[in-house]
């Protein structure tokens, strides 16, 4: 039977009523005629307990031991949805993160995967178990329990979906796919039917939180089809994420209409330095930056999205004693996503003059982004201004 991987994300599994739904419905996928594997997240708010209890201890704690503690959201999920699997009357065996063969760096908190050997899943779907994996975590090639951030559980699910073959890798969460906006911020936000691997990942990257964004490129890499869908609405066709369209895309982007989307951080990291550039850029060498301006020796400008930096109160500390013109200050970013969109001056200029009256403090140009640093308390208003001139104007009415 083809192999297919689902992800259900924490809302999805949030109490003991949800993960009977979630059961049943991974059975009649199992009827349909696939073998499965089903990545879970910690039920929601799991995590972030967790987390509380953990900073009530200590204001630093030992990230070592935050992926101890951590990890353990996961595996609750995973041991009582293969429980609710079994009420069903499906065979169901559920599997950590190193059970399942993920290798990853030894960065505690943010590890990245290296390498999957997939070898017990495999064992388990031939002898035709319904596979429940815990996301989020594997184990170091010290050995080491370690998690994969915010949004790990796409991570886990799509480097499975590597490793095995999978035909592909179905997301459900809360909403029934991916949106030209945060619906909960732009009210109008139109639903995208497709979108290529490179717009889902630039759309992660500057903030949208459907889909992380090393799961995405795992599926780039592997040449896999995504599909963003809802946990509650089961007609829904949800957004496919795959690497034809560019294309497309190109052509649109050459008329000057280019397919936009509007991402935002509402709280992150702003860090300017001019004598201390280098040291800072050394610090921040291995965390995943938004948007940067580096000109070696002379200044730099960075933005840090911190959800993913549980020790970010000691980070700040750690800048601010790099040197004196180190400046951390807490901002938001709000971007316009587009294939193209970075290529023509114009259209960063219609995005400046939407921002005018919010006087952003800095941007930066990309191919396929054009990025705002604001106040924390403009970035609602902002990401709706962007959206009324590049996302919810008309395709005539697009700079052109």
């Amino acid at each position: 039977m083809p192999i297919l991987v689902q992800k259900f994300g924490g809302s999805s599994v949030a109490d003991i009523e949800h993960l009977r739904k979630v059961a049943r419905r991974i059975v009649e996928t199992r009827r349909a005629g696939y073998d499965l594997v089903v990545v879970v997240s910690a039920m929601g708010g799991t995590t972030d307990e967790l987390l509380a209890m953990a900073r009530e201890l200590s204001a630093a704690p030992s990230r070592r031991e935050l992926d101890m503690l951590l990890s353990v959201g996961e595996r609750i999920s995973m041991t009582l949805l293969s429980m609710a699997i079994h009420q069903e009357g499906y065979e169901a065996i559920s599997l950590t993160g190193s059970q399942c063969g993920i290798i990853t760096t030894s960065s505690h908190s943010n590890a990245r995967i290296i390498d999957v050997r997939p070898f017990r899943v495999q064992d388990e779907l031939a002898q035709g178990n319904i596979v429940i994996v815990a996301g989020y975590q594997g184990t170091s090639y010290k050995r080491e329990v370690t998690t994969l951030g915010r949004g790990g559980s796409d991570t886990t699910a799509v480097a499975l979906a590597a490793a095995l073959g999978a035909q592909a890798c179905e997301i459900y969460s809360d909403v029934d796919g991916i949106y030209d906006a945060d619906p909960r911020v732009v009210l109008d936000a139109q639903k995208l039917e497709s979108l290529s691997h490179d717009e889902m990942m630039e759309m992660a990257r500057a903030g949208a939180r459907v889909i992380n964004e090393q799961a995405v490129a795992f599926a780039r890499r592997a040449n896999i089809a995504l599909y963003a869908r809802s946990t509650h609405q089961p007609d829904s066709r949800g957004t496919i994420i795959r690497p034809d369209g560019f294309n497309e895309r190109a052509a649109l982007a050459e008329q000057g209409l280019p397919q936009c989307a509007i991402s935002h951080i509402s709280r992150g990291l702003w860090v300017r330095a001019g004598a201390s550039a280098n040291a800072v850029a050394a610090y921040l060498e291995s965390l995943e930056l938004v948007m940067w301006s580096w000109r070696p020796g002379e200044h730099i400008e960075v933005f840090l999205n911190v959800e993913n930096l549980p020790a970010h109160e000691l980070m700040c500390a750690s800048l601010a004693a790099l040197g004196g013109d180190v400046h951390v200050e807490w901002r938001g970013c709000v971007s316009v996503v587009g294939h193209g969109i970075g290529a023509r001056p114009r259209w960063a200029l219609k995005a400046q003059h939407a921002l005018s009256a919010l006087s952003p403090c800095a941007r930066c140009i990309y191919p396929s982004r054009l990025s705002f640093v604001l106040a924390e308390e403009q970035v609602v208003q902002a990401a709706q201004a962007l959206h009324s001139v590049f996302a919810s104007a008309p395709a005539s009415q697009l700079p052109k």
